[in-house]
């Protein structure tokens, strides 16, 4: 079983500038996780929350696995990024995974403030709990299977807490989760997984967690060339909005009533 993340002090990274200590703001997403015997509980005052769930955040289908997550105060999180996020300006944040060449480089953009790599190139699992503007990123790692190597924490499933809502990108994910796994998660009112259903976990194991996490918004990517009526046959309680843009701006109090697939365009 996995053992759960500690929480580390968080880091103010703005774009260019020297990593300044901050006092750690906790996980609001963060279930209680009673198999593990740990309670989580938000020590955010009344006032903080009722600010964050009167932001936005607006989400922007890039390509491949990559989604560019801006938030109220404008900072830019590219995911997945492998040296493009679309355009505009470079993204003060980027998260990467090493599966495939598609899903990082070695070679960020030097303008990027936070380059957060899903794997610990020293070893051993990475570990990431940072603050940037109004973004807390924190990551929980899974499994890869690299070209047929197994490789114990090679991938992250990087969680963004921002304008209230719990983002959730689970990355090159290549296996089921453990409870452990969905205690270190906790909610999330948003889930973007990958819909393959051959590089990464088959789509009847990625429905399965879109099931359990029952986000009110799910966003595929990592397609291909697969059917996407194939994944939607996983999770047939679930809701369909197909749109005509790339782009769409959520908040908390504008989330869908019903949990809800949104196919972006381009995906």
């Amino acid at each position: 079983m996995r053992r759960l993340l500690l929480a580390l002090p968080l880091l103010w990274l703005p774009s260019g500038a020297m990593a300044q200590d901050r006092e750690e703001t906790p996980s609001t997403c963060l279930a209680i996780a009673e198999r593990a015997g740990v309670r989580y509980a938000s020590l955010d005052a009344p006032y903080r929350l009722a600010a964050r769930e009167r932001a936005e955040v607006r989400i922007t289908y890039v390509h491949h696995a990559t989604y560019l997550i801006e938030s109220g105060e404008g900072v830019r999180v590219a995911t997945d990024y492998a040296g493009f996020a679309g355009e505009g300006r470079v993204p003060d944040v980027v998260t990467m995974n090493k599966a495939h060449s598609t899903h990082y480089t070695e070679f960020p953009d030097p303008g990027i403030g936070t380059v957060l790599r899903g794997w610990n190139p020293a070893g051993g699992p990475a570990k990431h709990n940072v603050t940037v503007g109004d973004v807390l990123i924190r990551n929980v790692p899974t499994d890869i299977n690299r070209f047929g190597t197994f490789e114990a924490d090679g991938n992250s499933i990087f969680i963004f807490e921002v304008a209230g809502l719990c983002i959730g990108h689970l990355g090159h994910l290549h296996h089921r989760l453990t409870e452990d796994d969905y205690a270190a998660i906790g909610r999330l009112d948003v889930l973007m997984v990958p819909v393959d259903g051959s590089w990464t976990m088959s789509q009847k194991g990625m429905g399965e967690i879109a099931a359990r996490l029952h986000s009110s918004v799910v966003l595929p990517m990592h397609r291909f060339r697969t059917p996407i009526e194939r994944f939607l046959e996983q999770i047939p309680d679930f809701a369909v909005d197909r749109r005509a843009e790339d782009s769409l701006t959520l908040s908390a109090r504008t989330l869908p009533k019903v949990p809800t697939v949104i196919l972006l365009s381009g995906v």
